[in-house]
Protein backbone atom coordinates (compact mmCIF):
# COMPACT_ATOMS: atom_id res chain seq x y z
CA UNK A 1 0.00 0.00 0.00
CA UNK A 2 1.32 3.39 -1.36
CA UNK A 3 -0.29 6.76 0.83
CA UNK A 4 0.77 9.92 -0.44
CA UNK A 5 0.24 12.59 2.24
CA UNK A 6 1.60 14.90 0.79
CA UNK A 7 1.59 15.37 -3.52
CA UNK A 8 4.91 14.86 -4.88
CA UNK A 9 5.24 15.93 -8.49
CA UNK A 10 5.96 13.42 -11.37
CA UNK A 11 5.00 10.68 -8.86
CA UNK A 12 1.72 9.19 -8.55
CA UNK A 13 1.02 6.18 -5.71
CA UNK A 14 0.33 4.25 -9.07
CA UNK A 15 4.32 4.65 -10.12
CA UNK A 16 5.37 4.68 -6.50
CA UNK A 17 4.04 1.35 -6.15
CA UNK A 18 5.91 0.18 -9.00
CA UNK A 19 9.12 0.87 -7.90
CA UNK A 20 8.22 -0.48 -4.67
CA UNK A 21 7.70 -3.86 -6.55
CA UNK A 22 11.05 -3.49 -8.43
CA UNK A 23 12.76 -2.28 -6.02
CA UNK A 24 11.73 -5.04 -3.50
CA UNK A 25 12.81 -7.94 -5.98
CA UNK A 26 16.01 -6.46 -6.73
CA UNK A 27 16.64 -6.04 -3.08
CA UNK A 28 15.28 -10.41 -2.74
CA UNK A 29 12.36 -8.97 -0.05
CA UNK A 30 10.15 -11.17 -0.06
CA UNK A 31 6.10 -9.58 1.20
CA UNK A 32 4.52 -7.07 0.44
CA UNK A 33 5.82 -3.06 1.60
CA UNK A 34 3.75 -0.17 2.47
CA UNK A 35 5.35 3.02 2.05
CA UNK A 36 4.26 6.36 3.56
CA UNK A 37 5.10 10.08 2.80
CA UNK A 38 4.11 12.19 4.83
CA UNK A 39 4.95 15.49 6.45
CA UNK A 40 7.98 16.09 8.34
CA UNK A 41 6.41 16.19 12.01
CA UNK A 42 4.77 12.69 11.45
CA UNK A 43 8.06 11.41 10.21
CA UNK A 44 9.59 12.66 13.85
CA UNK A 45 6.72 11.80 15.77
CA UNK A 46 7.59 8.16 14.24
CA UNK A 47 11.27 8.46 15.36
CA UNK A 48 10.26 9.57 18.69
CA UNK A 49 7.72 6.93 19.47
CA UNK A 50 10.17 4.09 17.47
CA UNK A 51 13.34 4.83 18.19
CA UNK A 52 13.66 7.19 20.89
CA UNK A 53 15.07 10.12 18.65
CA UNK A 54 13.12 13.30 18.89
CA UNK A 55 14.26 14.59 15.50
CA UNK A 56 13.73 14.92 12.07
CA UNK A 57 14.98 12.13 9.64
CA UNK A 58 14.58 11.79 5.98
CA UNK A 59 13.25 7.56 6.20
CA UNK A 60 12.45 5.13 8.57
CA UNK A 61 12.01 1.46 7.81
CA UNK A 62 9.71 -0.73 10.22
CA UNK A 63 10.02 -3.92 9.46
CA UNK A 64 7.04 -6.71 9.96
CA UNK A 65 7.13 -8.99 12.89
CA UNK A 66 8.11 -12.53 12.43
CA UNK A 67 6.99 -15.42 14.27
CA UNK A 68 8.77 -18.77 15.16
CA UNK A 69 5.76 -20.58 14.05
CA UNK A 70 5.98 -19.18 10.55
CA UNK A 71 9.59 -19.62 10.37
CA UNK A 72 9.33 -23.36 11.68
CA UNK A 73 6.20 -23.77 8.76
CA UNK A 74 8.83 -22.27 5.98
CA UNK A 75 11.32 -24.42 7.14
CA UNK A 76 8.61 -27.60 7.19
CA UNK A 77 7.26 -26.68 3.84
CA UNK A 78 9.70 -27.91 1.38
CA UNK A 79 7.39 -29.32 -1.18
CA UNK A 80 5.98 -25.86 -1.35
CA UNK A 81 9.21 -24.12 -0.44
CA UNK A 82 8.24 -20.59 -1.66
CA UNK A 83 6.11 -19.41 1.42
CA UNK A 84 6.22 -15.48 1.21
CA UNK A 85 5.81 -13.94 4.16
CA UNK A 86 2.40 -11.25 3.56
CA UNK A 87 4.32 -8.00 5.15
CA UNK A 88 7.62 -7.62 5.04
CA UNK A 89 7.65 -3.93 6.50
CA UNK A 90 6.90 -0.22 6.57
CA UNK A 91 8.44 2.57 5.33
CA UNK A 92 7.92 6.11 6.01
CA UNK A 93 9.15 8.95 4.11
CA UNK A 94 9.60 12.97 5.06
CA UNK A 95 8.86 14.04 2.06
CA UNK A 96 9.92 18.00 3.74
CA UNK A 97 13.20 16.49 4.10
CA UNK A 98 13.09 14.73 0.95
CA UNK A 99 11.88 18.10 -0.94
CA UNK A 100 15.08 19.65 1.07
CA UNK A 101 17.58 16.96 -0.24
CA UNK A 102 16.51 17.43 -4.25
CA UNK A 103 16.92 21.05 -4.03
CA UNK A 104 19.90 20.71 -2.45
CA UNK A 105 21.41 17.48 -5.01
CA UNK A 106 20.00 18.98 -7.90
CA UNK A 107 17.21 16.39 -8.48
CA UNK A 108 13.38 16.04 -9.03
CA UNK A 109 11.75 15.33 -5.49
CA UNK A 110 10.13 12.13 -7.34
CA UNK A 111 13.55 10.90 -7.60
CA UNK A 112 14.58 11.51 -3.92
CA UNK A 113 11.11 9.43 -2.73
CA UNK A 114 12.52 6.41 -5.09
CA UNK A 115 15.84 6.92 -3.22
CA UNK A 116 14.68 7.34 0.02
CA UNK A 117 12.07 4.26 -0.39
CA UNK A 118 15.17 2.12 -1.85
CA UNK A 119 16.99 2.95 1.18
CA UNK A 120 14.11 1.88 3.62
CA UNK A 121 13.44 -1.45 1.49
CA UNK A 122 17.13 -2.15 1.73
CA UNK A 123 17.00 -1.78 5.45
CA UNK A 124 13.63 -4.45 5.34
CA UNK A 125 15.88 -6.82 3.43
CA UNK A 126 18.33 -7.08 6.43
CA UNK A 127 20.93 -4.24 5.82
CA UNK A 128 22.04 -2.37 8.05
CA UNK A 129 25.02 0.83 7.01
CA UNK A 130 25.99 1.03 10.30
CA UNK A 131 27.28 -2.38 10.93
CA UNK A 132 28.14 -3.82 7.56
CA UNK A 133 31.12 -2.88 6.60
CA UNK A 134 29.52 -1.10 2.90
CA UNK A 135 27.66 -3.82 2.01
CA UNK A 136 24.36 -2.05 2.00
CA UNK A 137 26.08 1.13 0.12
CA UNK A 138 27.19 -1.10 -2.02
CA UNK A 139 23.92 -2.93 -3.17
CA UNK A 140 22.17 0.82 -2.76
CA UNK A 141 25.13 2.22 -5.42
CA UNK A 142 24.53 -0.73 -7.85
CA UNK A 143 20.28 -0.58 -7.65
CA UNK A 144 20.58 3.29 -7.99
CA UNK A 145 22.56 2.51 -10.78
CA UNK A 146 20.10 0.00 -12.23
CA UNK A 147 16.96 2.65 -11.75
CA UNK A 148 18.80 5.61 -13.18
CA UNK A 149 18.45 7.24 -9.68
CA UNK A 150 21.09 10.16 -8.79
CA UNK A 151 23.56 9.50 -5.81
CA UNK A 152 22.66 7.23 -3.10
CA UNK A 153 21.59 7.83 0.28
CA UNK A 154 24.97 6.41 2.25
CA UNK A 155 26.78 7.87 -0.82
CA UNK A 156 25.92 11.31 -0.57
CA UNK A 157 25.84 11.38 3.62
CA UNK A 158 29.41 10.91 4.01
CA UNK A 159 31.79 13.71 4.12
CA UNK A 160 34.34 14.14 1.49
CA UNK A 161 37.92 13.69 1.08
CA UNK A 162 40.68 16.08 0.44
CA UNK A 163 41.41 15.90 -3.12
CA UNK A 164 44.87 14.76 -2.42
CA UNK A 165 43.87 11.92 -0.47
CA UNK A 166 40.46 10.76 -2.87
CA UNK A 167 41.21 8.12 -5.50
CA UNK A 168 38.89 7.43 -7.79
CA UNK A 169 38.59 3.42 -7.49
CA UNK A 170 38.40 3.73 -3.61
CA UNK A 171 34.98 1.75 -1.81
CA UNK A 172 32.62 3.18 -0.05
CA UNK A 173 33.53 3.15 3.64
CA UNK A 174 32.34 4.31 6.55
CA UNK A 175 28.82 5.03 8.10
CA UNK A 176 26.14 6.92 7.75
CA UNK A 177 22.81 7.36 10.36
CA UNK A 178 19.54 6.14 10.01
CA UNK A 179 18.04 8.33 7.24
CA UNK A 180 21.04 10.15 6.67
CA UNK A 181 19.36 13.55 7.07
CA UNK A 182 20.71 17.03 7.30
CA UNK A 183 21.86 17.90 10.49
Amino acid sequence: MIILQKKIAGLNEEALQRFVVRARKAAGLRGTVNVLVTNGAAVRALNRQFRGKNKATDVLSFAAPTSESHATSRANSHATSRVTPKLAGDVAISADIAFENAIRLGHAVAQEIKILTLHGILHLAGFDHERDNGAMARKEAQLRSEFRLPLALIERTKPERSSARKRPDSKLRGRAKLGGSPA
